[in-house]
């Protein structure tokens, strides 16, 4: 029910991951009208292996987290996730409400045995394919062992999704020097040094897009503003080249003759392609979705699920974890 255009995106979305997933099943979980009126209109012939659970509440975009996990019992947000934890589904996802996702889902399903704090984590396009970035804004203040959790939760994800054998992971600083960054970075670098993982060391903000390395960690707080930078500037390089393109007949014609090129581009740097971003860390595998993001990109947000689920993301980090702490 949530985002910006709710069923209208979300149940053709679903329908579709059906079609091209012939042993899936969906659980569609929000208002049962609005939900049966979005599949006569896309016609659904995959209804056997599709289910609607009633939820006579809606978290709306701008209620407080605390107001939804209180007050609104009966959400679709609130119906998902129970549904996860009592097994009756393998993943959730939703474009609603960031804030309220987070806290509903922590509430419920609870952290991991040796997760401090589920962190947000996404990837990213990168000139060798894509890099992990964690945490992206649920952790604004973090200590050294908080990094050092991220890391392992992004090399494990990198691993059992990408297939990657010891993912490289990388620390955000503002240097490559082991001198360079506050005291909780140097700290958590000093941490991942004898963790056993592929930790490289520091890395820059433009590694995140060179593909240094496969897992880049840093706290929320320089993740979120990392990653509005970037996308800002992905948009305003659009509108730049949209301007020139137009400024005279030439620039028209020249247009058309790079419509190839410019489609190709456009492909390969199309942001909803990675769209979906996974709070990691919690006993569940919770997806959240871009609040605009249209047909094409929530159903890229239940294809990364729908991987976590299938690869057993959240029972590898549980082993791993367990197994770190029994070497210590």
């Amino acid at each position: 029910m949530g985002g910006d255009h709710g069923p209208s995106v979300t149940v053709p979305a679903a329908v579709e991951f059906l079609s091209c997933h012939p042993d899936g099943r969906v659980i569609l979980v929000g208002l049962s009208s609005a939900i049966e009126s979005e599949l006569r209109q896309v016609g659904a012939d995959t209804r056997s292996r599709l289910k609607i659970v009633h939820a006579s509440e809606v978290v709306e975009m701008d209620d407080a987290p605390a107001l939804a996990l209180r007050s609104k019992k009966d959400s679709s947000i609130r119906v998902a996730v129970e549904l996860v934890k009592s097994g009756d589904a393998q993943a959730f996802v939703s474009a609603g409400n960031t804030g309220a996702l987070m806290a509903i889902s922590r509430f419920v399903l609870k952290t991991l045995p040796g997760i401090d704090r589920p962190a947000i984590v996404s990837v990213l396009p990168s000139m060798k394919g894509s890099t992990y970035v964690l945490d992206l804004g649920a952790n604004v203040d973090c200590g050294p062992e908080h990094l050092l959790q991220f890391a392992i939760m992004g090399s494990i994800l990198a691993e059992s999704v990408e297939h990657k054998e010891r993912p490289t992971v990388g620390l955000l600083n503002i240097g490559e020097e082991t001198i360079k960054g506050n005291e909780v970075v140097k700290k958590a670098a000093e941490l991942l040094r004898e963790s056993g993982l592929n930790f490289i060391g520091n890395v820059e903000g433009d590694d995140i897009y060179k593909g240094k390395c496969d897992v880049i960690v840093c706290d929320g707080f320089v993740g979120n503003v990392a990653l509005k930078t970037s996308e800002g500037l992905a948009q305003m390089l659009g509108t730049f080249l949209r301007e020139e393109f137009s400024r005279n007949w030439m620039t028209r014609v020249a247009a058309l003759v790079a419509a190839p090129v410019l489609s190709a581009f456009k492909k390969r740097v199309d942001h909803r392609q990675y769209n979906g971003a996974t709070l990691i860390g919690l006993k569940g595998v919770v997806v959240k979705s871009h609040g605009s993001a249209d047909r094409f990109s929530f159903g890229r947000a239940i294809e990364r699920a729908s991987e976590e689920a299938r690869n057993g993301v959240v029972s590898r980090i549980s082993q791993r974890l367990g197994t770190m702490e029994n070497a210590a």
